[in-house]
């Protein structure tokens, strides 16, 4: 098989970040959610858009495989770990540690590696 696309690895990129979006909207709804009526009228578009925003990556993940090697692009879905670690910390104030950024720095060394395997 000849090398994967970039245009199918940049379809896979923004697919994990739109994936990552949609988790930050799933946390913002389910943080909305309590046993009241009004707290439904707060949560349910945050996870309505964030379901819709899974069904959206899912569409660019799609697109991204079908001309490319599979075993390239579905490592490269693990970005969206990083993505959501700076969303976290930016929407929700959630901490960063070193353990935290040492698993961000191995993820992105093993995404690196595979790409480049890829030649």
């Amino acid at each position: 098989m000849s090398p994967t696309p970039v245009s199918s690895m940049a379809l896979v990129l923004f697919a994990s970040l739109i994936g990552s979006f949609a988790s930050v909207l799933l946390k913002a709804g389910a943080n909305h959610l309590h046993r009241s009526r009004e707290s439904l009228k707060t949560a349910i578009p945050r996870l309505a858009a964030g379901v819709a925003l899974f069904l959206l990556s899912s569409v660019f993940y799609i697109w991204g495989i079908k001309d490319g090697s599979l075993t390239v692009l579905y490592p490269m879905v693990s970005l969206g770990y990083v993505w959501t670690l700076v969303w976290s910390k930016i929407f929700f104030g959630e901490p960063l540690n070193k353990t935290k950024l040492a698993g961000v720095g191995l993820v992105l060394i093993g995404v690196i590696f595979i790409a480049a395997g890829n030649r």
